[in-house]
C-alpha cells in the first residue's frame, strides 16, 4: 500500500502542456498555431453559432408550442413513496403531516423553483394519514379517504370560466 506522499498519476495519464508562442524552436512558435490573420486568429473571438453567413441552425429549425413562463412546478409526492416512508418510522402515522415535515424525513426534494409538494396516485396507502400538501391529484385523495385518512390542500382552486 503506497504512502500519501508515494502517491503520483500513472506512466502517460498527463500530458506535459505545450507552451505555444515561445519562438520557432517549439513548433508552437511565431502564429502559435492560429493560422495566418484573419478573426480567429485574434483573442477575443465570438464565432458560437455564427455560419459563415449561412442561416445558423438555431434559425433554420423551427420553433414550435408555447413555454408559459409562468408555469409552477411541484415537488411530486406519490402514495407508494408515502406509505413506504411511514412504515420505516420516518414520519409519524397518527400525528398530521405537513410539508415541512415531509422535507424533514426527506421524502420529498423541495427548492425556491418549486411551488410546494403535489400528491399523486401513484402506488397504494394501506394506511390512514392526515395530510396537508400545496396541491392533490383527484385519483390520490380518493385512494387516501378510502385508506381512512384525510387530505387538505393549500392552493387555490382553479376558477372555473363561465
Amino acid at each position: 500500500m503506497p504512502k500519501l506522499n508515494e502517491i503520483r498519476d500513472n506512466d502517460g495519464a498527463r500530458d506535459r502542456f505545450k507552451r505555444i508562442g515561445r519562438g520557432i524552436g517549439s513548433g508552437k512558435g511565431k502564429t502559435g498555431g492560429r493560422g495566418v490573420k484573419g478573426q480567429k486568429a485574434r483573442t477575443g473571438v465570438r464565432l458560437n453559432g455564427f455560419e459563415g453567413g449561412q442561416l445558423p441552425i438555431y434559425r433554420r429549425l423551427p420553433k414550435r408550442g408555447f413555454v408559459n413562463p409562468f408555469r409552477k412546478e411541484y415537488a411530486v409526492l406519490n402514495l407508494g413513496t408515502l406509505d413506504k416512508a411511514v412504515e420505516e418510522g420516518r414520519l409519524p402515522a397518527g400525528a398530521p403531516i405537513d410539508e415541512a415535515a415531509l422535507k424533514a424525513a426527506g421524502v420529498v426534494k423541495t427548492s425556491s423553483k418549486l411551488a410546494g409538494v403535489r400528491l399523486l396516485a401513484k402506488g397504494e396507502i394501506k394506511r390512514a394519514v392526515s395530510l396537508t400538501v400545496t396541491g392533490a391529484s383527484q385519483a390520490a385523495i380518493a385512494a387516501v379517504q378510502a385508506a381512512g385518512g384525510t387530505v387538505t390542500t393549500t392552493a387555490p382552486a382553479a376558477e372555473a370560466e363561465g
